[in-house]
C-alpha cells in the first residue's frame, strides 16, 4: 500500500485560454475543470488510477467537496475533521504550456488535528509499502513538521518519501541525518534550496545531455543521510541517485498542455514500480513516463496506465565518481519519433 499525507489540501481549478495571458487584460477560457488536489491526493489519484492499494489522508470536513470527489472516484482516504473548507488553488494554463498558479495559505491546523493526523500515519504504517509526505504546511503547523514524522515513522517498517519545498524543506534538512527519509523527491529549485547549487544551471546542464551537477548535488544529501534522491529536471528529464547508482533519464518530446501535478505523477509512478519490485533503472523510467504523460494533458488532469509510454524514456546508467553518461541502458531504447516542427520540450516548472 502507498499512503499519502496532504497536510494542506486543495480544490484545483484550471482555466484554459486560447492566447497567451497578459496582465490586466480580458480573456475567455476555453475549457476549464476542477479536480481534488494537494500533491499527495494527486500521488494517490495516480496510484488509484494503477489499481495498486492507496490510501490519502487529509484534513477536511466530511462534507467538503474535496472528500465528495475521493470517494465518487473511489479513492480510500481518511479524515481529520476540521471547521472549515479546503483551500482553492487557480491555474491558468497557455496554449505552449506555460502555467500559472495562484494557491491559497489553506485552513489553518491547531495541535489537536496535526496530532490526529500523525497517529493516523502511524496507524497505516504496519500496512504500508511507502508513506509519502508530499506538499506545502498550512497556517498552524510548525516549520519541521515533517522532520517530526519521519522520527515518528523510521521505527516502522514503511518506507519514507517527502516532496516538499521552501521552509518545510529546509527545516526538514536542517535535522538530516535524523530527519532523513528513504527518499526525497526534489525539482531543480527544490534541489538548489537543499544544497547551494544554481537550480538553472542544473536544468540547463541535464538538458544538454550532462546530469553531473545534479548528481553531486543528490550525493550531498546521501552523505547526509537521505537513502535516494528523485530529482526531477522538467524537460530535460530526471535523475535517481540511491546507494545503489546513479541513473539519468531523458524525457521525451511532447506538445505540453499543463505542467500541474507532473511532478506528483513523476512520485506515484517511481513508488508504483519500486512496489512491483522493479530495479531503480526502470523505476526512473516509470517516473518520467508518468511526468511526462502528465504534462501532456489538460489542467488537472493525471495519467492513467493506459496514457503512459514507458518505451519513449531513455534511461542512462551513470558513473557516480564521474556522473557524466557512462552507458545507455539497452533495454530501454528511445523511438526517435519526435519532431522539433511539431512538438516542444514541457516546460520544466512541476517536474
Amino acid at each position: 500500500m502507498i499512503v499519502t499525507l496532504t497536510a494542506n489540501p486543495s480544490l484545483d481549478s484550471t482555466v484554459e485560454l486560447a492566447t497567451r495571458l497578459e496582465r490586466g487584460a480580458v480573456h475567455r477560457a476555453t475549457a476549464t475543470s476542477t479536480d481534488p488536489g494537494g500533491k499527495g491526493v494527486n500521488v494517490a489519484r495516480v496510484v488509484a488510477a494503477a489499481h495498486s492499494p492507496t490510501v490519502a489522508i487529509l484534513p477536511a470536513r466530511a462534507d467538503d467537496p474535496l472528500v465528495t470527489a475521493l470517494a465518487d472516484r473511489g479513492i480510500a482516504h481518511r479524515v481529520v475533521p476540521t471547521a472549515g473548507p479546503v483551500r482553492g488553488n487557480l491555474t491558468v494554463t497557455e496554449p505552449d504550456g506555460t502555467t500559472t498558479k495562484l494557491n491559497e495559505p489553506g485552513h489553518p491546523l491547531d495541535a489537536t488535528m496535526l496530532g490526529a493526523l500523525a497517529r493516523l500515519l502511524t496507524e497505516h504504517a504496519d500496512h504500508a509499502r511507502w508513506i509519502a509526505l508530499c506538499g506545502s504546511l498550512p497556517p498552524g503547523a510548525p516549520d519541521d513538521w515533517y522532520g517530526q514524522l519521519v522520527r515518528a515513522l523510521r521505527p516502522m517498517p514503511c518506507a519514507i518519501a517527502v516532496d516538499t519545498s521552501d521552509v518545510p524543506l529546509r527545516a526538514l534538512a536542517a535535522g538530516f541525518p535524523d530527519t532523513a527519509p528513504d527518499l526525497v523527491k526534489p525539482n531543480a529549485e527544490e534541489l538548489a534550496q537543499l544544497t547551494g547549487y544554481d537550480a538553472v544551471a542544473l536544468e540547463a546542464a541535464a538538458d544538454a545531455g550532462d546530469p553531473s551537477l545534479t548528481v553531486r548535488a543528490a550525493l550531498t544529501l546521501l552523505d547526509r543521510g537521505v537513502s535516494a534522491v528523485l530529482a526531477t529536471l522538467g524537460s530535460a528529464g530526471a535523475v535517481l541517485v540511491t546507494t545503489e547508482g546513479a541513473w539519468f533519464a531523458r524525457a521525451p518530446r511532447i506538445t505540453p498542455r499543463s505542467t500541474v501535478g507532473a511532478g506528483d505523477a513523476s512520485l506515484a509512478g517511481y513508488l508504483l514500480a519500486t512496489v512491483a519490485g522493479d530495479d531503480p533503472a526502470r523505476a526512473l523510467q516509470l517516473a518520467v513516463a508518468y511526468g511526462t504523460a502528465a504534462a501532456g494533458l489538460p489542467g488537472t488532469a493525471l495519467p492513467r496506465p493506459d496514457q503512459i509510454d514507458r518505451d519513449a524514456v531513455t534511461v542512462t546508467a551513470l558513473d557516480v565518481a564521474n556522473p557524466g553518461p557512462r552507458r545507455p541502458d539497452t533495454d530501454n531504447p528511445r523511438p526517435d519519433t519526435a519532431s522539433p516542427s511539431t512538438t516542444v520540450a514541457a516546460p520544466a516548472a512541476e517536474y
